[in-house]
């Protein structure tokens, strides 16, 4: 890998000093590394944020879209392999949440340190399963979900030019979301903190909650009121979470 090849995927937007807890931030489907800057605002420079950038969007829009979680996880954990020098924790919204999951299995395989925290926010836990089925409705359908979850811009959704942009990264997130079979194996061992909205149609408590059967380490669950992006009206207490549980790791 080239360090090239790490600019693409990585974006640092608020470099901490040396030996602060790092935070791997995973978008949703359709999203982009831009989504975490204020979450790279908000928690420098005692937290370093890392946002990831899929190919298929923004600056990498001329690049293959990658529509299996798997595979997209691989390719996010070669990249990742230069910043293990130091404790990583992972957060992932959505289709982030799945694929952190699988980041963070692969980094416990492949190095035999796991993740410091994984922090899944509005998905299902990897073995609840669905029947899904929205990346194969033709373009006014897959908007009517995208709009029904809140999940674009209003800005984007009232420009056509940016929307077609924006379509086919859209359509195989969802396709690589919606696809994804969860294969078992052992358990994390890292803490796991689930945030998750009442009421979201992707997503129940309950469902939310199975997250404590993928790791043998402590567990920890926090619902909100709101819908899919209820992570957008409580980001001051989310904030609030994730700053703790990286400044206790850092300080343990």
């Amino acid at each position: 890998m080239t360090d090239h090849d790490n600019g693409l995927w990585v974006r640092r937007f608020h470099p901490a000093p040396a030996g602060a807890p790092r935070l791997v931030c995973l978008p949703h489907a359709g999203g982009s590394a831009s989504f975490y800057f204020p979450v790279s605002r908000a928690l420098s420079p005692a937290v370093e944020v890392l946002s990831v950038q899929y190919p298929g969007r923004q600056d990498r829009r001329h690049e293959p879209c990658v529509d299996s979680i798997p595979e997209l996880a691989r390719q996010v954990f070669r990249v990742l392999r230069p910043w293990l020098d130091q404790p990583l924790a992972i957060f992932g919204h959505s289709m982030g949440a799945t694929l952190g999951f699988e980041v963070a299995r692969l980094m416990e395989a492949e190095t035999g340190t796991p993740a410091t925290h994984l922090f899944p926010s509005g998905r299902r836990a990897p073995s609840c399963h669905r029947d899904e089925t929205v990346h194969l409705l033709d373009d006014e359908g897959l908007l009517a979900d995208v709009k029904k979850l809140s999940g674009t811009n209003s800005a984007v959704l009232g420009d056509p030019d940016m929307l077609r942009a924006a379509l086919p990264a859209i359509r195989n997130d969802y396709r690589a979301a919606e696809t994804y079979e969860y294969t078992p194996g052992p358990k994390l061992s890292c803490p796991v903190t689930v945030f998750t909205g009442d009421d979201d149609p992707k997503t129940t408590v309950d469902e939310a909650r199975a997250w404590q059967e993928h790791t043998t380490g402590p567990f920890d669950m926090h619902v909100f009121p709101g819908g899919h992006f209820f992570l957008a009206q409580h980001q001051p207490a989310i904030l609030r979470t994730l700053s703790a549980a990286l400044t206790r790791t850092a300080v343990g």
